[in-house]
């Protein structure tokens, strides 16, 4: 089905409320004060919630409907707002920002340490970059941190903020006290939320117990069932909060040799092998209904020996969306890691990315030549905008979820 075929849409709706309308009228006509009695709780519920499911994917189309292919591909991309002037550190937006970011309202920026100083300036800045995006699209806009605790935080190592560091998730998971996790997630959840910021790129799903891993401390542990129960729990803990979050860096990068952000990793091992292992905190947080799923940039030579999973349709499409059932919003890892940008050009790694399925194109060296590819793209034919359509729907979606 096209997602924008609109005459199927509303004929489904149409008969969704027919249907309900006709029923809830039989009901009365026999007995006005059992009818809805008479339809059972579980059939008036499942009846709302697909009237209910019908007019909201009537509702995003009619938002998606209103941006230029512009502000869509524009929407693809979760940058720093200094990558817009190339200016640091941007504290406050000034008109020069405002002016660009109207002209190409970005789906969603990626807070650095130095944007944060104290919690009024926060909060002053994600105002006005939520004015801004409201402004050029109508729609809000992703604002996002690294705030997973220990030797990854941006607010809780400042003491203006006023709140205490959750710690290295390794010494959550020795602890095992999922309860634990839960209730750090809630509590970083909402002072994050607290300062404007609603998308928080953790909690970590990679499963290694390697010392010499990059995510070691961060990481709950090398039992691929602890990581799952543990990265569940955070994910609801998230969702109490408000806050959106993403686990990551599927398929889960625990078990590879070297750093991404300097080298490309690989991962020796078949689709068998990880379904029992990396894959399992994966299945849990979607289980969880994880708003989005981060992937990372290292290569399964078993299973796609030629891409890094960011780059790869196997890994996305395939395995991510159609064997584990994710239809939530897909975001790459930063783009600006060696494991990807040493192997293609700014205009193709972006290309790459939405042919392998994903939807935000996460903090590119250079976002206009990005851009300027997914243009390039689509006015040769290699991509369609039905395809951009696909994941600017993804995106209204989850941003329906935080107003």
């Amino acid at each position: 089905m096209n997602l924008f075929d609109g005459q199927l849409l509303t004929r489904r709706l149409a008969l969704a409320a027919t249907a309900r309308l006709g029923v809830i009228g039989i009901a009365r006509a026999l007995n006005p004060v059992l009818s809805l009695p008479l339809l059972g709780r579980d059939g008036r519920e499942a009846l709302d919630g697909a009237v209910a499911h019908a007019v909201d994917r009537l509702d995003v189309r009619a938002q998606v409907g209103k941006l230029s292919l512009e502000q869509k591909i524009a929407q693809l991309f979760v940058i720093k707002p200094e990558a817009v002037l190339g200016q640091s550190p941007i504290l406050s937006v000034d008109d020069d920002l405002k002016s660009a970011l109207l002209g190409r309202p970005v789906g969603g920026v990626m807070l650095k340490d130095t944007s944060f100083v104290d919690p009024d300036q926060v909060r002053n800045l994600t105002q006005e970059l939520q004015d801004v995006s409201r402004e050029a699209c109508g729609l809000p806009m992703l604002i996002a941190a690294d705030e997973e605790g220990g030797t990854v935080v941006r607010v809780a190592d400042k003491a203006s903020f006023g709140v205490e560091d959750p710690g290295n998730m390794r010494e959550l998971g020795d602890a095992g006290d999922v309860e634990l996790a839960e209730s750090e997630a809630l509590r970083v959840g909402s002072y994050l939320r607290d300062l404007g910021v609603n998308l928080d790129f953790a909690p970590v799903a990679d499963v290694t117990d390697d010392q010499d891993s990059f995510v070691y401390l961060r990481s709950f542990g090398g039992d691929p069932q602890l990581v799952a129960g543990m990265v569940a729990a955070q994910v609801r803990g998230f969702s109490r909060a408000g806050t959106l979050c993403s686990p990551k860096h599927f398929p889960g990068i625990g078990g590879a040799v070297g750093d991404s952000h300097v080298e490309s990793i690989f991962l020796d091992k078949g689709l068998d092998e990880m379904r029992t292992g990396e894959l399992l905190p994966f299945a849990a947080a979607i289980a969880e209904d994880a708003p989005l799923i981060m992937v990372g940039h290292m290569t399964c030579t078993g299973v796609d020996p030629t891409m890094p999973a960011s780059l790869s349709h196997v890994m996305v499409t395939e395995v991510l969306r159609e064997e584990m059932g994710f239809d939530g919003v897909v975001i790459t890892d930063s783009m600006g890691m060696a494991a990807v940008h040493e192997l293609f050009s700014q205009e193709e790694m972006g290309v790459r990315a939405l042919e392998a399925g994903c939807d935000l194109i996460l903090c590119p060296e250079n976002w206009y030549a990005v851009y300027d590819g997914i243009v390039d793209a689509l006015a040769s034919g290699r991509l369609s905008e039905e395809r951009i359509d696909e994941s600017v729907v993804r995106i209204v979606r989850l941003k329906r979820r935080i107003g």
